[in-house]
């Protein structure tokens, strides 16, 4: 650990221009990104869903009217009004309530989820081209050390004091390089490409990129034990959970017997026959409704749903726990993994670059060894080219850990 803690210390170059870059990016895939958008309207949707289910059914209002006019002492029933308004059993609408906003929470850390995962993708996409970027700057300096070599070479032979042979092998290593620094320019658009698609942009939109990363201690955010107390894909089983607990509530209370009352309302004409008290006089009644909730199989059905549910929950957080901590070992392994590179990258190019010295005095000075020269040369390209690799590799397996812990701002 204490190696560990030694290497993550070791400072590249200065990151914080990245940083900001970076931060801006996320910025604008937050703000123009399709797929997170759509994930919001669905959060903001699930939140009108609370007021629906909260309120009280509409009242029902009925008009009726007698082709055969009823006789009543008073007179004959022409027409009648009916006023009703149902109610739910105690209780019913609260547990309404709760349930859906529990819902709404969770596709409200769906969103947060979808956004964080998001930002890794931004992430996944920016350090491959930081890695090209450097890769080519890396060859292009291949291609200006190879042509002084070259014309080193071609001094020496027509001083006799190389062969022709010397001359070639540069000629072929800088085709080599330029046939390489070609393909590497005509990478640079799909990479692009792919990191403005998730910005919602031109595929052509520029891109800045970094000239600098760094490599630094983690510290204590990115612990194992943070990820099953933060991540959105638990929290979000946890609230759906119990949103299914509050359905069973549901389900018991929409068992029960809803309330009415209600009022009617008859319109009687005046007997002509006969002169009377109240002749004519229009009936105005009061009434109470109780719904029987007698078929049973229906609510018995809604309460073992509901309790499915909390079980099919309850197994998905133990699988996405599982996931994630198997992810969190191999995404930790994977940065201790580059880090080692990156020093034994180092180290490497600085004993390679010594090396080459030496070659490159004895050549100045006998004209021998030309292809030991060249060698270490290409040897020093090829620890520069994984050094770059394996700073990318760093930066996106730490984006990814940083998704994983839910530690992505």
């Amino acid at each position: 650990m204490k190696t560990l803690a030694l290497l993550l210390t070791i400072t590249l170059r200065l990151g914080i221009s990245n940083a900001q870059k970076l931060d801006d990016y996320y910025k604008i895939a937050a703000e123009n990104n399709p797929g997170l958008q759509a994930k919001f309207k669905n959060f903001e949707a699930a939140m009108q869903k609370v007021t629906q289910v909260s309120s009280l059914p509409d009242p029902s209002l009925s008009f009726g009217y007698f082709i055969s006019p009823v006789e009543t002492r008073v007179g004959p029933q022409k027409a009648r009004f009916s006023l009703t308004q149902m109610f739910p059993w105690f209780g019913t609408l609260k547990a309404q309530k709760n349930a859906s906003t529990l819902m709404a929470e969770a596709k409200y850390q769906e969103f947060i989820d979808e956004r964080n995962k998001l930002y890794y993708s931004v992430s996944a996409a920016y350090y491959p081209l930081y890695e090209l970027q450097q890769i080519k700057g890396i060859e292009k300096e291949n291609i200006a050390i190879l042509s002084t070599y070259k014309d080193i070479s071609t001094a020496k032979f027509q001083n006799g004091k190389g062969s022709m042979v010397d001359v070639l092998r540069v000629d072929i290593m800088l085709k080599d390089a330029t046939t390489n620094l070609s393909i590497l320019e005509k990478k640079e658009m799909p990479l692009k490409a792919r990191f403005n698609s998730l910005l919602n942009r031109n595929s052509d939109e520029e891109v800045i990129v970094s000239d600098s990363l760094s490599v630094q201690d983690l510290g204590v955010n990115y612990q194992k034990d943070s990820l099953l107390t933060s991540n959105p894909l638990l929290e979000e089983l946890n609230l759906k959970y119990q949103a299914s607990e509050a359905q069973e509530k549901i389900a018991h209370k929409q068992g029960l017997p809803k309330l009415g009352v209600g009022v009617d309302y008859v319109i009687v004409g005046e007997r002509s026959d006969v002169s009377m008290p109240d002749n004519g006089q229009d009936v105005f009644m009061p009434m109470v409704t109780l719904s029987l909730p007698i078929f049973r199989a229906k609510y018995t059905a809604a309460k073992k749903e509901a309790v499915l549910m909390q079980e099919s929950y309850a197994l998905q957080k133990e699988e996405v726990s599982n996931r994630l901590v198997s992810s969190y070992e191999m995404t930790w392994f994977e940065i201790q993994k580059q880090v080692e590179l990156i020093q034994l990258y180092n180290d490497q190019i600085e004993t390679s670059q010594q090396s080459l010295n030496l070659l490159y005095s004895g050549y100045s000075n006998s004209g021998n060894d030309f292809d030991e020269v060249l060698s270490m040369q290409q040897q020093i390209l090829k620890y520069q080219k994984l050094k770059a690799s394996a700073v990318a590799s760093y930066h996106i397996a730490l984006a990814e850990l940083e998704y994983i812990t839910a530690k992505t701002k």
